[in-house]
């Protein structure tokens, strides 16, 4: 069984580690895959009490455990039985990390397809060379806006790349899911707060991502969120169960609607 006092025992020397949030995420997923189902899933629970409650070490590596989930999934042998647990566990707050299914919005991938061709019309290697290699910011920014997520994936990498121009990538619409999936899993960009607030409130994010996001914004944020009727209902109620999560140590409440509404 995993304990507050050891979520933060875990979340001091996590946070110590150096080499950056690509290490911290590896050692995350090792840390998850050692355990049992249960343990891990109290574990993430204490993590996100821990974060909620204004403990530093904790919200930095919450994030590591939460891109863990998604990006090294193959090496946690029982993450698809987590969402199952939780319920039975009664952690709703884990529980929804687990979102599935479509998102709010979703861009036809041949009109996307369209959309790039007339934005750039060379072939995919030259794109990709041209979106890592460019000094021009009217170039990058151009190649920004294709939705070929190998190509966005070496514009994230340009040493030229603005935050500005990210978040303008992260909250484009219409978008593909494609590129703002690659956005989240950027080590240099999906840790910063502009960038997470700007994927979170895109309705063409998938909620798979959108959950794991949610609990690493802002009290003001989720406010927001809930207040979104833009957004997908599920995404609106884990804000609403966050912002009224007990404090570590203490039972669960109630689940009751800043806005009153049912969803």
């Amino acid at each position: 069984m995993s304990t507050l006092e050891e979520a933060r025992v875990l979340a001091r020397n996590l946070h110590a580690l150096g080499g950056g949030a690509t290490v911290r995420r590896k050692a995350a997923a090792r840390e998850l895959a050692r355990r049992e189902p249960f343990d891990t899933n109290e574990l993430i629970g204490h993590l996100l009490s821990l974060s909620r409650a204004g403990q530093a070490p904790a919200t930095c590596v919450l994030s590591d455990f939460l891109a863990a989930l998604d990006q090294e999934a193959e090496h946690i042998p029982h993450v698809e039985a987590l969402r199952r647990m939780a319920h039975v566990q009664s952690l709703e707050a884990v529980a929804d990390l687990f979102a599935q299914g479509p998102a709010r919005k979703e861009l036809d991938a041949d009109a996307a397809a369209r959309a790039d061709a007339q934005a750039a019309n060379q072939s995919l290697g030259h794109l990709k060379q041209q979106a890592r290699l460019t000094r021009d910011p009217d170039v990058l920014s151009r190649l920004a806006t294709v939705s070929n997520p190998a190509v966005l994936r070496n514009v994230l990498i340009n040493p030229r790349l603005t935050e500005d121009l990210v978040v303008r990538i992260a909250a484009r619409r219409p978008a593909r899911p494609e590129p703002l999936v690659e956005i989240w899993k950027s080590p240099r960009w999906s840790v910063r707060h502009k960038v997470r607030r700007a994927l979170a409130f895109n309705p063409y994010l998938p909620p798979e991502v959108g959950a794991k996001l949610v609990p690493l914004l802002s009290t003001a944020d989720l406010r927001e969120l809930v207040e979104d009727a833009g957004l997908l209902p599920a995404l609106r109620q884990q804000a609403a169960r966050l912002l009224l999560a007990p404090a570590p140590g203490s039972p669960p409440g109630p689940l009751v609607l800043p806005t009153g509404e049912e969803f």
